[in-house]
């Protein structure tokens, strides 16, 4: 019984509401509307991804998380490995080879192996901890971070990329790498983006950009979503339409409403208060996950757990902007909100292991 009482009851308990919203906010987007019959499945299939997270959860938080150093290079090459098996057996939703198809149930590499690169990298970065400020240790860490990316792009998924390069970068800063070393390699990362935009970026792609500054250029194409979810934002006033009442959702204006834009279904039948609520409980979270990489009793913990406040961050900013306008639509889900198993489980897993990091330093 007291080991079960030592975890992060704060952590936890944000955690729960953001999942219990979730559902609130699914269900009568589920069951309403022209699509009830076919949405109502996404309900079931959340409660039970849920379900199953929420054990992962508790197992993982008794699981001895330094044990995964033994396993970090493992792990990673495992993710590099599905990564590379749904570009050839993946199923394409929405332009995306991003899913593996296991009977009834759809597996995205990508978000597990968000956590399986927070694992590797935070293996590294603590065994180099000595020589961190040697540049050497960028370019180590990122051949491997950098082929991941690759696979990544070749599905395509730009979102998911930044992410990955987000923790690998946040890392480097969190490891102690010099400053003239990351000033470098922001010049570097800002060259790479010019040359992209003009070789590598996709049409499609140029156009998810563009559209943040005139998404009325395309009303009925590339700025369709952004219009859409802008309108839904801006239209839940204070305290919002109520659940299920939300026009813009509940008449179908609004696409990918369960998953991308589900922050916008928030606003919309929450309001400003909710969306204010959400927001704040991701913010608890990742202080908590800052709080725990700070009392963690080994650099490992300290790196894993910060690793994990990096993906959160970057996501709902990811997000909650193309929400409202402000960035290009990438994607991203919305942490422990937005539907779908993968992003859910590998969520849940990551947090579930920042609290054994949290019990660890409690014990100590």
């Amino acid at each position: 019984m007291r080991n079960i009482l030592k975890i992060d009851w704060i952590l936890f308990t944000s955690i729960t509401l953001l999942l219990g919203l979730s559902l609130a906010i699914l269900f009568p987007i589920s069951y309403s509307g022209e699509n009830a019959s076919s949405d109502k499945d996404h309900f079931i299939r959340q409660i039970i991804f849920v379900g199953i997270a929420l054990v992962i959860f508790w197992v993982l938080s008794f699981f001895d998380y330094r044990s995964l150093k033994n396993y970090s290079a493992f792990l990673f090459f495992l993710g590099l490995f599905l990564l590379l098996l749904v570009l050839i057996f993946g199923k394409v939703i929405r332009g995306t080879t991003g899913w593996i198809g296991f009977g009834g149930f759809h597996l995205q590499p990508v978000e597990p192996f968000k956590v399986l690169v927070a694992v590797a990298l935070a293996k590294y970065f603590s065994v180099n901890s000595r020589t961190i400020k040697e540049p050497r240790h960028i370019l180590i860490s990122f051949v491997p971070v950098l082929l991941s990316i690759f696979l990544i792009l070749w599905q395509p998924d730009l979102g998911s990329a930044l992410v990955v390069f987000a923790v690998w970068f946040g890392m480097l800063v969190i490891a102690g790498v010099k400053k003239k070393y990351l000033f470098i390699l922001v010049i570097v990362c800002v060259l790479i983006a010019v040359l992209s935009w003009s070789y590598f970026l996709k049409d499609y792609q140029k156009e998810r950009v563009m559209t943040v500054f005139h998404p009325q250029s395309d009303p009925m194409g590339s700025g369709y979503n952004v219009i859409q979810s802008t309108v839904a934002v801006g239209s839940g006033g204070m305290w919002g339409k109520g659940l299920g009442h939300g026009s813009q959702s509940q008449l179908n204006f609004l696409p990918e409403k369960h998953t991308d834009f589900i922050f916008a279904v928030v606003s919309e039948e929450l309001g400003l208060a909710g969306a204010i609520f959400v927001m704040a409980l991701f913010t608890v979270i990742i202080f908590r996950l800052v709080k725990i990489a700070q009392k963690s009793r080994d650099n490992f913990g300290k790196l894993l757990a910060s690793a994990f406040a990096i993906i959160i961050f970057i996501q709902v900013v990811i997000n909650t902007g193309m929400n409202i306008g402000i960035l290009p639509v990438a994607g991203i889900p919305l942490p422990l909100m937005s539907y779908g198993g993968s992003s859910l489980l590998s969520m849940l897993a990551a947090l579930g292991i920042a609290e054994n990091i949290y019990r660890v330093g409690q014990a100590g």
